[in-house]
């Protein structure tokens, strides 16, 4: 089902799910067994991303077909521009769709391993309007990322909103953000796109802290703030590597739940290819009744 669909239909928020393909024999085995365990809270969808410079292709896509054929999921590919010409992006879409996906993220993506700053693959597009456009065009219902805070490459907040206006205009039908820590951040966000005549659904992509290396990595790389209030908690606890897990897991209930309140369309769970933390999670806002328990099949 398009995902864009499921969102309007009105059966309240939903959950969705973020992986990364695995790349050994013993990441696949515990990927797939953190599959099994998250299968069964019956996500909305889940999403598959792909490596930097566009090296997990042809793994992104066996992931989303197994994940479709034998888990039944919505599977979501991660579609970027770099790593490929026109043509390979022709292929990867044709590939994507006979493989079962009707739904993909459409990104830049990163520069390769070891390059500095992105420039456009020869022969290939220049942005992701181009490939949101290819792709909406090709039939896909198309998802798009977007920062609540200024990321690395933010020329400011009305360039910003220029280009996700474009993203819009282009066939982004559904926007996931990047992970962030305030909630008041996204709330700001998501007015200042309301104001700017951005009316697509906006699912808040939350991450659980699992160590604080794991969380000082990640947004160094995607310029996401930690609230003073929970790196204070967390360096408190940072001779207590369960403990940490634990507010992790704590904080990002809390923040999902207060999003559901306020009338999030849903979550979007980075799960880093691990169960525990996100079946907990999803968990707590079922019992809380901030999101509905799966239908009965």
């Amino acid at each position: 089902m398009r995902i864009d669909e499921r969102l309007a239909a009105g059966d309240g928020p939903v959950v969705s799910f973020e992986f990364s393909p695995p790349r050994t024999v013993e990441a696949e085995l515990s990927f797939w067994a953190a599959i099994e365990e998250l299968a069964a809270l019956h996500p909305a969808f889940v999403s598959v991303t792909c490596g930097a410079g566009g090296t997990t292709r042809e793994l992104t896509l066996a992931v989303v077909r197994r994940l479709a054929r034998e888990r039944r999921l919505e599977a979501v590919p991660h579609v970027t521009c770099t790593g490929f010409d026109l043509e390979g992006l022709r292929s990867v879409l044709h590939d994507a769709r006979t493989g079962g996906a009707g739904n993909l993220l459409a990104l830049r993506g990163d520069p390769p391993r070891g390059v500095a700053s992105w420039t456009p693959p020869p022969g290939g597009l220049s942005s992701s309007l181009a490939l949101i456009e290819l792709a909406a065009d090709a039939g896909f219902c198309v998802l798009a990322a977007c920062y609540p805070e200024p990321h690395p490459d933010s020329r400011g907040w009305a360039a910003d909103l220029a280009h996700l206006r474009a993203k819009v205009e282009a066939g982004a039908r559904v926007l996931v953000t990047q992970l962030f820590f305030d909630n008041d951040d996204y709330r700001r966000f998501l007015e200042r796109l309301r104001a700017g005549g951005v009316d697509v659904p906006v699912l808040p992509g939350i991450t659980p802290i699992a160590s604080i290396g794991q969380i000082e990595r990640m947004t160094a790389l995607c310029g996401a703030r930690i609230p003073d209030r929970l790196r204070r908690e967390l360096e408190w606890r940072q001779d207590d590597p369960q403990a940490v897990a634990e507010l992790g897991v704590a904080y990002a209930t809390a923040q999902a739940a207060e999003l559901l309140a306020d009338g999030a369309p849903g979550v979007h769970l980075y799960t880093l290819n691990r169960s525990p933390a996100t079946r907990a999670i999803v968990s707590a806002l079922r019992a809380q009744g901030a999101l509905a328990a799966p239908l009965a099949v």
